[in-house]
């Protein structure tokens, strides 16, 4: 005999805990809260205002060139299709809308995530600390972030950036972490046997012999950034995100599709360009050069 779940209309003692303290910072805090606002409007602004600055065609050619010049002849013609196909889908500016707030998202959580990491390599009192919360970080579903973020910063591209920030920045603190950790011990013994002091060693030995690994934090902060603003769509933050929950809303499957598409198309630029910094590149550019002509000529 099967019986209907119970509803859940209530939260319990740690919901209520939290109701509480998310009470007291909007009664406390509407200062400060204005004050992120600000700063961080001004900063997904700016950026939006700099993408949408040149014509498409530029962009477009500027991403071809740096990928020509970074990974391959190969992949700097699929950069090229793929924003002219974003172009002639008239996702262009969604697309200039959703990248802006991904720089912003992930530029955030770089310059918060980075120092954490290297205190958390450097202390193991810290990293105790910050582990659980990164773990919570991680795990806690990502529809949850948008609740206290709309509850502080309204709806628009503020609590997106703010939902996004919180969501992307495990990977960036875990992976500097494990790149400072897995600096091998005769690089800083040459360092220390050269008398460097504790911050010369942190800049000249751990952080350029750990700079793969750092740059695979950097990748996934971007990844995960991508995916959260897409979600955060929902609370307002346009973009691409917007064409797709309309095509949810509508049940308008084409219109889903493109918008979905485009995602993919700007996920794997986004993807294979940072991967590219973590290491200098193999070819120069007129060797590449000479790769797309004869990409083109077979």
């Amino acid at each position: 005999m099967s019986t209907m779940p119970l509803a859940i209309t209530a939260a319990g003692p740690v919901g209520d805990a939290v109701d509480q303290l998310v009470s007291w910072l909007l009664t406390h805090g509407p200062a400060l809260f204005s004050l992120i606002q600000g700063l961080v409007q001004g900063l997904a602004s700016f950026f939006e205002a700099l993408l949408a600055a040149p014509p498409a065609w530029m962009l477009a050619l500027l991403v071809t060139v740096l990928g020509l010049w970074r990974v391959s002849a190969g992949f700097a013609l699929f950069s090229l299709l793929g924003l002219n196909l974003v172009l002639f889908m008239g996702l262009w500016e969604p697309m200039i809308a959703t990248l802006a707030l991904v720089v912003t998202a992930s530029l955030l959580a770089l310059l918060i995530g980075l120092p954490i990491g290297v205190l958390a390599a450097r202390q193991r009192t810290i990293w105790s600390l910050v582990r659980p919360v990164l773990d919570l970080m991680q795990t806690m579903p990502a529809f949850v972030y948008l609740i206290p973020a709309v509850m502080f910063f309204s709806t628009g591209q503020v609590p997106s950036v703010i939902a996004t920030l919180i969501f992307s920045m495990p990977p960036v603190v875990r992976l500097t972490v494990l790149g400072i950790r897995e600096v091998p011990a005769d690089r800083l013994e040459a360092g220390l046997s050269f008398g460097c002091s504790p911050s010369q060693l942190l800049w000249k030995v751990q952080l350029p012999s750990a700079l793969p690994t750092l740059m695979a934090g950097v990748n996934q902060t971007i990844m995960l950034s991508l995916s959260m603003v897409v979600i955060a769509s929902m609370i307002g933050g346009g973009g691409l995100g917007d064409v797709v929950l309309r095509g949810i809303q509508q049940l308008n499957v084409g219109l889903g599709f493109e918008g979905g598409l485009a995602v993919v198309i700007l996920a794997v630029i986004l993807d294979r360009l940072t991967q590219s910094l973590a290491t200098p590149p193999v070819k120069g550019l007129t060797e590449r050069w000479r790769d797309w002509r004869r990409l083109w000529s077979d």
